[in-house]
């Protein structure tokens, strides 16, 4: 555009465009609208959020994560938030809630600093530094933890559900993850490995009590045999599995055949009964007491096994067959031609089909050595079953980040506050231009125990202040505060530990995204007559009114 010349419209008219302090103050506001909605969600005395999603179903829990997912948000920083809980979930299970919150503190009290025309870049530098040196301190708090003392690890479970909906029935929980961790951690070629998420499945049936909650050594599924007079109960079965069906191929497009002789359309349905009779020889020939294939099976296939006295079951999924062959031995066979011996699985105790409520579930149990489990969940309704679901892939990945990185640090805020005071001290030696931003690292941390001192609706101030002069002594690293009750304990006296890794995780991923949404100066926004007209707006005015709308709303 000339200097004196006539102004170019570059852009689209209905775009939204935000620059400098005023894009930056309004990523600010809208993370700490994030943060806010779920702060009243951290800790032992933690609330419940109820939210009704887009089909009119209900979803209660406290979990950041399981509430951010259902939110609809329009701000683009918004919406970066809600991906941090996301992130935090997919890596560590844990702190899903403490990252939104100490990333939404971190945010706000960079906002002073842009208010005073303090450069971006020189606090993204000093926040840098404070998030190396942090890490660096709370490895060295760490401690490090004996995967053979069960009562140690027992603990560690118990301080991740005691913050959650199931902190009543925290001993059964602890122990369905321990044994279902234990169950599914494997080594191989020297590295660990520990797949809750393919291994573990939770299966969640409405009905009993909670106590009828168990792990099955082995695996479960919603089938039932395909023929009334297959055998419903085996022990020790040979269990074969294939991916290949026992049905006579169709095309994929449609096929037309025009028989002008009857003869040719008998001897059409002859090769298809023909091509099944082979097949099935071909599987019969190795004995097999169980056949589950991931497709289907044809009525002839069904007789020609009843004959024979072997149970079959068709269409299981991919994952459950996956879970079947892990827990049995079994490999899961392309063509029949290629059967050996060594595909079938010898490795089960029972197969049975037992009926639970309305429904036919089949269990291959008592597996001599389960690489895979499942859960069986039983509750009064399916909000409930769902709340325990997710507490309980909480409390197993938990375990897991134990299994491959075996280093606990004090809850409870202690953590959080040595590491603030540490923060604090270093800030004294580092130069005078980064000292004040470095400094409120250690102020954000402090956050995580006074959020915890409001949800127990304790004097925060007061408890806050001596939690601080605690530190200061220098040697009360494991004093935080008892989500409970509401005053400063010790939290090795207490037995609240958390592993390293989510504490890391979480302070990581909070400032790397502040430092992320700091370095943001320009939001342009296409906004099209639809949204605008159903009020959608990016803009920080008022953004913590507009920045949280419902799925279904719009």
């Amino acid at each position: 555009m000339a200097m004196n010349g006539p102004q170019v419209m570059v852009m689209n008219t209905n775009t939204k465009r935000e620059q400098g302090k005023k894009a930056q103050l309004g990523n600010i506001v809208a993370a700490k609208a994030v943060a806010d909605t779920i702060r009243t969600t951290l800790g032992p005395r933690s609330m419940l959020k109820m939210i009704l999603d887009a089909m009119g179903g209900i979803v209660m829990t406290n979990d950041g994560n399981a509430i951010l997912r259902e939110i609809d948000v329009s701000h683009p920083a918004a919406k970066s938030m809600i991906d941090l809980s996301r992130t935090q979930d997919e890596e560590v299970g844990d702190g899903t809630t403490s990252v939104i919150v100490l990333a939404g503190e971190v945010l706000y009290l960079a906002r002073q600093f842009l208010e005073r025309q303090v450069h971006p870049t020189v606090i993204i530098q000093a926040y840098s530094d404070a998030l190396a040196f942090a890490t660096d301190v709370m490895r060295g708090l760490g401690v490090a933890v004996d995967m053979d003392n069960e009562e140690q690890l027992t603990k560690l479970i118990e301080t991740t559900v005691g913050t959650k909906f199931t902190q009543r029935i925290s001993k059964m929980m602890v122990s369905l993850a321990k044994e279902a961790v234990s169950i599914v951690a494997t080594t191989s070629d020297g590295q660990q490995e520990v797949d809750t998420k393919r291994y573990a499945k939770v299966e969640k049936i409405p009905g009993g009590e909670l106590s009828d909650c168990r792990v099955l050594r082995g695996v479960m599924f919603n089938k039932d045999v395909t023929h009334a007079k297959m055998r419903r109960r085996i022990e020790n079965p040979r269990i074969l599995l294939l991916d290949c069906p026992l049905e006579y191929k169709k095309n994929e497009s449609s096929t037309n055949v025009e028989c002008t002789n009857e003869d040719d359309w008998e001897l059409l349905l002859r090769q298809e009964e023909e091509w099944i009779k082979k097949t099935c020889a071909a599987i019969i020939k190795w004995k097999p007491d169980l056949v589950i294939t991931e497709k289907g099976l044809s009525d002839l296939a069904q007789h020609y096994f009843v004959k024979k006295g072997i149970t079959a079951l068709r269409r299981l999924r991919k994952t459950d067959n996956n879970r079947v062959a892990r827990a049995c031995g079994a490999t899961i066979v392309h063509r029949v031609e290629e059967i050996r011996e060594e595909d079938i699985g010898t490795g089960a105790g029972l197969y049975e089909v037992c009926k639970i409520g309305d429904e036919y579930h089949s269990f291959v149990v008592d597996c001599k050595e389960p690489k895979a489990c499942t859960v069986l969940l039983r509750g009064a309704s399916k909000d409930v079953l769902n709340e325990i679901e997710r507490n309980l892939h909480d409390a197993m990945n938990v375990l897991r980040n134990v299994y491959f990185d075996p280093v606990i640090v004090p809850g409870g805020g202690a953590i959080e506050m040595a590491v603030s005071r540490a923060l604090y001290e270093k800030s004294k030696t580092i130069d005078s231009k980064l000292q004040l931003p470095f400094r409120q690292v250690a102020a954000a941390l402090e956050v995580i125990p006074r959020t915890l001192a409001e949800n127990c609706g304790a004097n925060v101030i007061r408890l806050v202040t001596e939690l601080r002069a605690k530190h200061a002594a220098g040697e009360n690293t494991t004093w935080g505060v008892d989500g409970c009750k509401g005053e400063l304990a010790d939290m090795n006296e207490l037995g609240v530990w958390e592993p390293a890794a989510v504490k890391v995780q979480t302070i990581k991923t909070a400032v790397e995204s502040a430092i992320l949404l700091l370095r943001v100066d320009d939001v342009v926004s296409g906004v099209s007559a639809r949204k605008r007209t159903s009020g959608a707006s990016a803009a920080p005015d008022g953004a913590r009114e507009e920045i949280l709308g419902h799925q279904g709303e719009n």
